[in-house]
């Protein structure tokens, strides 16, 4: 599918100099001079390089359809992640680096959605918050809850965030995978 330069968001996937990319951050440029762009900063989805592309309103880029199939996360083998088709129960194995700093949220028999193109696994799409354990923090000090203050804790996973003052260690916590950041209380 084709589309405008211009139109390029965030999370898109487009084919450009005959590999994959997808787009990490755009930013619309109005110069006072010359006409409109779009500064696209890219990722390869094949091997991790970066990309600052400028694309014109009149260029056309194709935007990539990926195929999403359900999987589950089984375990850890050596240096790659092995993950089960939950439709034909095939296993698949995928280099952590693929996946990048979510790799710390994945846990044992987690569901996620592995993301193909043309029969080859790209990446993965993580639930988009999980739950998990306060391991440590520091203790409330009296006086710091009435601003918007957060104070530092590690999680179950290894994971570092911060966490309003009134958090303390052994809570659940729904965190959101794309940056780390405290969601809520788990119920």
């Amino acid at each position: 599918m084709k589309m405008n330069g211009n139109e390029i968001k965030p999370g898109n996937i487009i084919k450009h100099q005959d590999t994959l990319w997808v787009a990490v951050k755009c930013n619309a440029v109005k110069p006072g001079k010359g006409g409109a762009f779009n500064q696209v900063e890219l990722k390869n989805l094949l091997d991790g390089r970066k990309l600052n592309e400028r694309f014109r309103a009149a260029e056309t880029v194709e935007r990539v359809r990926l195929d999403q199939k359900p999987h589950s996360y089984l375990f850890k083998d050596g240096d790659m992640l092995v993950f089960m088709n939950l439709e034909t129960y095939e296993q698949i194995m995928l280099d952590p680096e693929f996946i990048g700093d979510q790799t710390i949220y994945l846990t044992d028999g987690m569901e996620v959605a592995v993301e193909f193109y043309e029969d080859r696994a790209i990446t993965i799409a993580l639930p988009e918050q999980v739950i998990l354990e306060v391991a440590d923090t520091e203790p409330v000090v009296k006086g710091q809850t009435a601003a918007n203050s957060f104070k530092p804790a590690t999680l179950s996973n290894g994971a570092r965030t911060n966490v309003p003052p009134f958090v303390g260690v052994g809570e659940r916590l729904v965190i959101n995978t794309t940056d780390g950041t405290y969601v809520k209380r788990a119920d």
